[in-house]
């Protein structure tokens, strides 16, 4: 059973409200931790308490027990020309490391001529999400 200390294994997949699949091992590689450690997102953590090898679960989680609200004050906007050419277009990703905060995902919100408009939220900011999991194993 899943309890504080006990490593677990799982599959999950995860959905946006409107059911597009946002991310999933299922084939591949299982999600391993330790519960109680918050290696994973806590209020996904604490559904999981209590379950056993084989059970499913059905877990939505609203933005703020997920990757928060929208932050206004995450937008800067930025002379284009600082962007590679071939990522020069709206919704495009970018990925830039910093020594502080390692590895970061950024989002073209906007291009307005010379300028664009980065949006430094998390990608599933202000999102709902469902998770289907399964348990594969607790030691």
């Amino acid at each position: 059973m899943i309890k504080k200390g006990k490593q677990v294994i799982i599959e999950y997949s995860v959905f946006l409200q409107d059911k597009t699949p946002v991310d999933s091992n299922v084939g591949r590689d299982p999600l391993i931790f330790n519960y109680g450690s918050r290696q994973i997102l806590p209020a996904l953590e604490d559904s999981l308490l209590g379950l056993e090898v084989g059970d499913t679960k059905h877990i939505t989680l609203q933005p703020d027990q997920a990757y928060g609200d929208v932050n206004p004050g995450a937008f800067k906007e930025v002379d284009a020309g600082v962007i590679p050419e071939d990522l020069r277009f709206e919704g495009a990703l970018l990925v830039i490391a910093d020594e502080s905060f390692g590895e970061m995902l950024i989002r073209i919100d906007q291009l307005k001529g010379d300028r664009a408009v980065l949006d430094f939220n998390h990608p599933l900011a202000g999102k709902e999400l469902t998770f289907d999991v399964r348990v594969l194993d607790v030691s």
